[in-house]
């Protein structure tokens, strides 16, 4: 058969994504900041749009404004004010006084200014309250801390110029991440050069900022306080075995006994690994929960969404209908029939979110009654399949909305990705355990264990089966040990024997 270019027509359907869709796709997945940042953009991107404030149509209409008989100027009356006012010192020579005397209270500033006063309760002359962002003392940055102290210890602007690139390099802590050779091949200045501003501002406040490590680090805050003696430097080269607590072999390799190893960690435990974090890296926000969950009067758990976290907008139609009389032109015609789209496109989007987190907050407060009643015990293994299964979407739907989103239930607050973890099959065939629920136990028996007692990964695999019929395997436990940043069965048997030595 000869092959030969040919045309032909075909029929067939295809879900395409438009850029509307795609956009209420991302939307599921913003936090309400996020959410709150993107309907600014739209509201001021969008006439037709404006928020909800809360008043109810012809509020405004109905109350009764003052009358005025005349229009006074706003220039006008200004002007004349002015005119009216005295300042403070025509009114002490009418009294024939010194201005002290006539303004006891108040700087020659305030006197010129009677709209700046402040009364006893702390409201204006003009009656509106002070700011009180403008009372707060602002917490010191850590960059600009350290800058104005390189600015007193270096002379030359060379110097500075590498301070200020040596304080760009580092991290929140206090480290420097930054490499010195680095530095001096962007500045094309000489390595020692770069070396010597270095160690100047290691000298800085706080003690201990500019180290690379931790060894340093403390080094520095031990030299300040006249303590890095030859022992303590041997300390601080072995803080591995510390970590450890191998102290049998910490005192072999410093040269020290007990008494003097124990005065060695109270020094130790004085300094601070992390100096750059008692300065403000930046505001704090706190968590706010998306959903509550709460127990109703007939036992049933009640699920509210957070009004607050959620932004109101409403389509300006009457707005729209007077433009669009006035208007001639197309292009104008055009522009307004694309922002009443949008606009419609936005506030249904918005509460299609709303629904979509509700429904899926409460198939998770459904599937994990247990846990809300009783504890993390009884928290079920679930997945993004099954929820998605039981409310009829789609797996990705479920993950975006349940990313940065929180449900506050009587058991604390809890981000929706916490309730999704992995099953643990039962050994005597019933319901599967979730994992969160294993970590718990584990975390439990290790907090009761004694010095006598200290449980190996095998012995804690064989309690929860024993107990709970949890199949675990050894090296499972030990993951889900190291998971919470808790030691080996051998760490934790020095540990329990030096707290009993120092006890």
């Amino acid at each position: 058969m000869a092959l030969s270019p040919r045309l032909e027509f075909r029929q067939a359907q295809s879900l395409t994504l438009t850029p509307q869709l795609m956009q209420s796709i991302r939307m599921l997945q913003l936090s309400h900041l996020e959410l709150n940042e993107f309907v600014d953009a739209e509201l001021l991107r969008n006439p037709l749009l404006e928020r909800e404030d809360g008043s109810e149509p012809g509020d405004n209409e109905s109350s009764e404004a003052p009358e005025r008989s005349t229009e006074i100027s706003a220039y006008e009356d200004t002007v004349d004010r002015g005119d009216r006012i005295q300042d403070a010192d025509s009114i002490a020579d009418g009294y024939d006084t010194a201005v002290d005397n006539v303004f006891p209270d108040q700087s020659a500033q305030d006197q010129l200014n009677p709209s700046s006063r402040l009364d006893r309760d702390g409201s204006s002359a003009t009656g509106e309250a002070p700011d009180i962002d403008q009372f707060v003392a602002s917490r010191p940055v850590l960059s600009d801390h350290l800058e104005a102290q390189a600015n007193m210890l270096l002379r030359t602007t060379a110097d500075r110029l590498i301070a200020l690139h040596l304080i760009d390099g580092l991290n929140e802590a206090g480290y420097l991440v930054a490499e010195p050779s680095a530095i001096a091949e962007q500045l094309g200045a000489e390595l020692a050069d770069v070396e010597a501003v270095l160690e100047a501002l290691q000298g800085c406040d706080p003690v201990g900022v500019f180290a690379r490590t931790v060894p340093e680090c403390l080094a520095l805050q031990l030299r300040e306080r006249d303590r890095l003696d030859p022992m303590m430097q041997a300390l601080l080269g072995h803080l591995d075995m510390l970590a450890e607590h191998n102290m049998a072999g910490l005192m072999r390799a410093v040269g020290c006994d007990r008494e003097d190893l124990n005065d060695m960690l109270a020094e130790i435990r004085l300094l601070d690994p992390r100096p750059g974090l008692a300065f403000d890296s930046g505001p704090v926000e706190s968590v706010v929960p998306d959903v509550f969950v709460r127990k109703g009067p007939d036992g049933t758990w009640q699920i509210e969404l957070n009004s607050e976290t959620l932004p109101r907008v409403l389509v300006n139609r009457v707005y729209y209908a007077t433009v669009t009389k006035k208007t001639r032109d197309p292009g104008e015609k055009a522009f307004l029939s694309d922002c009443l789209a949008t606009a419609n496109w936005l506030t249904k989007s918005l509460d299609q979110r709303a629904q979509t987190i509700l429904k899926v907050a409460a198939e998770i407060v459904r599937q994990q009654d247990g846990f809300l009643t009783h504890g993390i015990a009884h928290l079920r293994p679930m997945t993004l399949k099954m929820v998605a299964e039981t409310i009829e979407m789609h797996e990705s739907t479920v993950s975006r909305v349940t990313s940065n989103k929180y449900l506050a239930t009587p058991r604390g607050l809890f981000e929706m990705k916490y309730f999704f973890t992995t099953a643990i099959a039962s050994s005597d065939g019933g319901s599967e355990h979730s994992a969160e629920a294993v970590r718990h136990r584990i975390r439990q028996l290790i907090e009761a264990e004694t010095l006598a007692d200290v449980l190996s990964d095998d012995t804690i695999a064989e309690m929860l089966q024993k107990e709970q019929g949890i199949d675990v395997a050894r090296r499972t436990v030990a993951k889900y040990r190291e998971g919470m940043n808790i030691p080996s069965s051998v760490i934790r048997r020095r540990q329990k024997k030096n707290l009993q030595a120092t006890s």
